[in-house]
């Protein structure tokens, strides 16, 4: 069994990186449903990969860029069944729940803004995600300050009220 790093290269932009496991052929058609109905001016590529049959990287979406990087990086990915999302004007919180309710998926490994970089194994069967690395370690534990910072944040970009 060996190990590799396989950085994501997200495109440029304000852009948010889903990654998943999903197992049946026609995850990218309920993946793209999903993402149209659940924020209809959001802008996604989607990619996904076969682990059996013809063994493609099938892909959608509604903005030709996020859908062609997504086929770049699951070429590089290469684990069967899994799926990569890029999003723009949407944050997976906005998309999150209704994408774990997709009857394909199996896992999500991440949903983020940050920096990913995945842990993919490769076997004599074939390729697979074990983890993510998403974004950096903590420098130091929240303070007074930080929460107030927090907050006002949320606060100011529509979360909380």
């Amino acid at each position: 069994m060996e190990l590799e790093k396989v950085k994501i290269e997200k495109p440029e932009g304000e852009v948010n990186t889903i990654i998943g496991q999903s197992h049946f052929i026609k995850t990218v058609e309920d993946l793209h449903e999903t993402l149209a109905t659940s924020v209809p001016d959001a802008e996604f590529g989607i990619a996904f990969c076969e682990a059996s049959g013809d063994r493609l990287v099938r892909s959608t979406g509604n903005n030709e860029k996020l859908k062609g990087k997504a086929e770049e990086e699951m070429e590089k990915i290469g684990a069967g069944h899994s799926f990569i999302i890029f999003l723009k004007d949407a944050y997976p919180i906005n998309v999150l729940n209704q994408v774990k309710q997709v009857q394909e998926v199996c896992r999500i490994y991440c949903a983020t803004a940050n920096p990913v970089e995945l842990i993919v194994t490769e076997t004599d069967q074939g390729r697979g995600i074990l983890g993510v690395v998403d974004g950096k370690e903590p420098v130091g534990i929240e303070g007074e300050e930080d929460r107030e910072e927090r907050k006002d944040l949320l606060r100011k970009i529509g979360y909380k009220l």
